[in-house]
Formats: structure tokens, C-alpha cells, sequence
């Protein structure tokens, strides 16, 4: 196939084009701005557009399809052309399912967790040498691509996103799925710009849950009780499966899951990361997976990237990064962190960097979502909320929203460094959340302070 992709620089867009080349098909693109790690990769296969921008002249009858990245406008030059010419136009999901619809799909779906169950599910097929095509949300180890497509494999393990399909697709990409077997995580409002009201969110949940196969099956959390409300009510599947937090144990730092077997020790740990291990268990068993083999695979799991990633340690002191944004997932993951080093002093890092997060009504959502930590920190760049076109918000605000009097607040990025590099650390945990990098935070280079 030829195949030409409006906004080919994406996380998602350039790993879909990575694996249509590996694939063999022949791939072009266009992207007015391109990052790394994008651009590197881009440019070993080839792929990398000669010049940014967008050309009209690169679409033409001949292509068997235009796949339009969220990152293009729905007046596009080459989208227009393309339009105008009748060639067929796939958002990311359309062309996934296009490409999918002949096998068993397997959607993982929620406001988190979703990117750890599916990179757990994946690695526990991968360890036992199951064969499936993926999409997933983040780099994990042992693969060199996010996405991954072939004709043979029988199985798709597919990374539901709840954001829009394109500029001219306003539907949520899991809803183009059609799973056969579906995973619920969990539900907290996200993505204001899109979904402005709680209502409305919750309900794209409701429709993906409709949107299974007949026949098909649907995993969900009972601990959320709005999942568990979805999950109940849905007429779609065949049959469903509950799942809950296991019980387990920690000792000098290690986590020990109970097993049938006894006590195992894991690499991941948290409340939440053990829910989302009971979840990614049930789908390995759906898709030919025993339990005790689950188990024998998952002792060696140790998370996908940025999701509480050890970024250093010394005999006193350890660092984690993570993706946490929102409000559920930073209380999640803080009271993880000092469950897991109980002892030692917690100083938490929180960078306000999305759309819900920099929103000054949203940010009423963060109350308590750091008190777990003897110290806590929070960095946002009004930079950011001026190019995101959003009301400007102060630090009074922010201390108001995390009712927290000691919450120590950061704007300028040399500052928010000079404090974290002057830091003598003695018995502590430090943990560093954002899905930016505080406005150009060398990561690398935390170790030094342990």
C-alpha cells in the first residue's frame, strides 16, 4: 500500500508509520514541527519528510490512504487536497480498526492504568512467547516500536485513548474499536477542553462499553464504583468479569504479592499497580494464558516508561519519575511511593502541565492529592497557559485548590532546578511527576543529588 500520513511527527502517528514500513508498505509523511525522540526514529527508517510543512503536491490518486494525525487543522492544505481528489482519509483509529477487523481485538480502556495494564499484558505474552500485534501508549522494554502490525498474528492488544480521533473525527479513538474483549481500569475526569462537564466524560465510557462485539467480554474494576455502575449496566457483552486489588505485602521496600503459590516478590509496586495487575491477569487468562504462568512472567515486569520509573538510587536515597497529571493519579501514585519507603522523608514533585490541570476550575480537583508527602512541590510555567489559551491562574490559587499551607510553588524553571539541585538528601524518596519535563528539567542528572 501507499499510505501518507498529515502530522507524521505524533507519539502515536510516527510509530504507526514505523510499523506500516517495517511492514512493507510504502509510507510517506508531512508535519510542520518534528521532536525527538520522533525525528530520530523517523530518520533511521527514512521516513523523515525532507522539509517541514505541508505540500499539497505530496497527495495524488494513487495512494490507497491518508491517515490524519490530531496535531493537523481541519484546513489542512493536504487534507483539503486529498478531500478534493476522493482519496480515502483514515484518522489513527479508523486505519487501526481497518487493519484489525479480522482479528480478535483486545481494548484496554480508562482514565489510568491503561498504559501499565496493557505494557504488563504485553509482556506476559512476550515472555512466553505468544505473537500479537499492539498499540500501546509507551516505550517499553524489548520492543523497539509502540506499534506493531501484521497479517498473520490472530490477536490486536489495543491502548483505548478516550481523546478525539482527528480534526474532523470528534469521536473518541476507543470508540472505533470494536473490542472483543474489553478492560475498564477506572474513571476521573479528564480532558476539559473536550469534555467540559463530568457528565459528558463519563458518558464515552458508557458507549465504549456498548461498543463491544456481540459475544464479547468486559473486564472492570469493581473498587470504582463508576465503572462498576458502566460495567453492570452495559447490555453489550457475553460476559464479564470483576476484578479487585490482591492482597500483598511490603517488606524493606520490596513488594511481595500473594500467590497460590505463596508470597512472590515484584518489581512494580502501589495499590494501584497491583489493581492494575489483577486486571491485565484476567486478560492474559482471555487470551489463552494460565495463571501460574501469568505469574512466573510478571515477577520480571518492571513497568513501562515514566510510569514510576527509578531514575536513581543510593543506599539512602532513591527517585522516581512518573506520568501522573491528574488528580486521581497523583494521590494514587504519592501514597504508592511512601507505602513503598514508609521511613523515609517524601518530597513530591508536581508539574501543572496539561490542558485540565493549568485550568483554574480544575484545579479545585487536586484537593489532597499530595498530602501523603512530608514536602511537596508544584511547578507550572504561565508560558504554558498563555500558549494553551487559558485564563491565568496564580499561586494563590494553587495553594488554595491543594489546601495545603506549606505547598512550596515554582513558575520559573531556573528556580524550580536551583531548588531541586540544591537539595541534600538524607533518607528520602524523591518523586518527580509531569507528563512535561519542568520546562526542560535534565532527568539524567537527578542522580547526582541522591
Amino acid at each position: 500500500m501507499r499510505i501518507h500520513f498529515i502530522a507524521i511527527g505524533g507519539s502515536a502517528m510516527h510509530n504507526l508509520a514505523l510499523a506500516l514500513h517495517d511492514k512493507g508498505d510504502e509510507v510517506t509523511g508531512s508535519d510542520d514541527a518534528i521532536f525527538e525522540p520522533s525525528k530520530s526514529r523517523l530518520a533511521k527508517s527514512g521516513l523523515l519528510p525532507e522539509e517541514m510543512g505541508w505540500f499539497s503536491a505530496k497527495i495524488d490518486k494513487g495512494l490507497d490512504a491518508v491517515i490524519l494525525g490530531m496535531h493537523a487543522k481541519a484546513d489542512n492544505p493536504e487534507l483539503i487536497h486529498a478531500q478534493n481528489l476522493g482519496v480515502k482519509i483514515y484518522s489513527y483509529p479508523e486505519f487501526i480498526y481497518e487493519q484489525s477487523k479480522n482479528k480478535t481485538r483486545v481494548v484496554i480502556g480508562g482514565s489510568h492504568g491503561k498504559t501499565t495494564i496493557t505494557s504488563m499484558i504485553l509482556h506476559v505474552l512476550h515472555y512466553h512467547d505468544r505473537a500479537v500485534d499492539f498499540l500501546i501508549g509507551a516505550q517499553l522494554q524489548g520492543f523497539d516500536n509502540m506499534v506493531h502490525l501484521t497479517e498473520e498474528n490472530d490477536f490486536i492488544l489495543l491502548e483505548g485513548d478516550e481523546y478525539l480521533s482527528s480534526p474532523i473525527d470528534r469521536r473518541p479513538k476507543f470508540h472505533l474499536y470494536k473490542p472483543n474483549i474489553a478492560l475498564l481500569s477506572g474513571i476521573a475526569w479528564d480532558h476539559i477542553n473536550v469534555f467540559p462537564t463530568y457528565e459528558n466524560y463519563v458518558e464515552q465510557f458508557e458507549i465504549f462499553a456498548e461498543s463491544i462485539a456481540h459475544g464479547g467480554i468486559l473486564v472492570y474494576n469493581e473498587e470504582d464504583p463508576e465503572v462498576k455502575r458502566i460495567a453492570e449496566a452495559a447490555q453489550a457483552p457475553t460476559r464479564k468479569h470483576p476484578y479487585h486489588t490482591p492482597e500483598y505485602t511490603i517488606e524493606s521496600g520490596k513488594t511481595l504479592l500473594e500467590t497460590p503459590e505463596g508470597p512472590m516478590p515484584i518489581a512494580v509496586f502501589g495499590a494501584h499497580n497491583l489493581n492494575n495487575l489483577a486486571g491485565a491477569k484476567w486478560i492474559c487468562q482471555h487470551m489463552g494464558i494460565d495463571e501460574e504462568d501469568f505469574y512466573e512472567a510478571i515477577s520480571s515486569f518492571e513497568g513501562a516508561s515514566k510510569r514510576l520509573e527509578k531514575i536513581g538510587e543510593t543506599a539512602k536515597n532513591v527517585a522516581f519519575k512518573d506520568f501522573a497529571h491528574s488528580p486521581s493519579k497523583v494521590k494514587a501514585t504519592t501514597e504508592a511511593v511512601k507505602e513503598q519507603f514508609p521511613d523515609r522523608k517524601l518530597i513530591a514533585c508536581l508539574e501543572l502541565h496539561t490542558y485540565s490541570s493549568l485550568n483554574a476550575e480544575f484545579l479545585k480537583q487536586y484537593k489532597g492529592a499530595l498530602d501523603a508527602a512530608e514536602e511537596a512541590v508544584v511547578f507550572y510555567s504561565p508560558d504554558a497557559v498563555e500558549i494553551k489559551k487559558l485564563k491565568s491562574i496564580n499561586k494563590e490559587q494553587i495553594a488554595k485548590a491543594f489546601e495545603r499551607e506549606d505547598l512550596i510553588i515554582y513558575t520559573d524553571p531556573e528556580a524550580f532546578k536551583e531548588y531541586l539541585f540544591g537539595k541534600k538528601l538524607n533518607n528520602s524518596t524523591l518523586l518527580l511527576m509531569s507528563s512535561g519535563n519542568y520546562g526542560g528539567l535534565d532527568f539524567d542528572k537527578v542522580q547526582g543529588i541522591l
